[in-house]
C-alpha cells in the first residue's frame, strides 16, 4: 500500500513505472483528483485525464528512461532533477526536467514538471523527415 511508503519512495516507484512503460501501474500512484501541471504545456486534472494525456506520448515510444540526478524530500513535498528521455522512431528526445510532487495519504496529488519547450520541439522531426 502506498500509504506505508515515504513520499520520496512513492515518487521513485512512480518514475520506475514510467520507465517500465506501465502506465496503469504508474497512474495508480496518483490520486483520483491529481493535478498534473506540465508547465509549458498546461494542466490536466484527474487520474483518468492524466492517463489519457500520457498514453499517446508513451504509445509512440519504443523506450522511456527518466534519469533522476537529484531528489529531495521535505515533509510531503518531493522535488527532483531529471533527464527525461524518450526513444521515438526518429531517435532519442531528451529533456532536462525539474519535478515537484505533493503526496497526501500515500498518493501523488500534485505533479508539476518544468522544462524548456523549445529544447523539446527542436528535437522533433520536421514534416519532410
Amino acid at each position: 500500500m502506498n500509504d506505508q511508503m515515504e513520499p520520496d519512495e512513492i515518487v521513485t516507484k512512480f518514475i520506475d513505472c514510467i520507465n517500465e512503460m506501465d502506465l496503469e501501474q504508474a497512474t495508480s500512484f496518483l490520486s483520483e483528483d491529481c493535478e498534473y501541471d506540465n508547465v509549458p504545456m498546461g494542466k490536466v486534472f484527474g487520474r483518468d485525464a492524466i492517463s489519457q494525456q500520457l498514453q499517446p506520448m508513451m504509445g509512440r515510444c519504443e523506450q522511456i528512461e527518466w534519469i533522476t540526478y537529484r531528489q529531495t524530500c521535505t515533509g510531503s513535498t518531493v522535488m527532483n532533477e531529471r533527464l527525461d528521455k524518450f526513444l521515438w522512431p526518429h531517435g532519442w528526445v531528451e529533456m532536462p526536467c525539474a519535478g515537484i510532487f505533493e503526496i497526501v495519504n500515500g498518493e501523488i496529488t500534485l505533479w508539476r514538471d518544468y522544462f524548456d519547450l523549445p529544447t523539446y520541439l527542436n528535437q522533433l522531426p520536421t514534416p519532410s523527415e
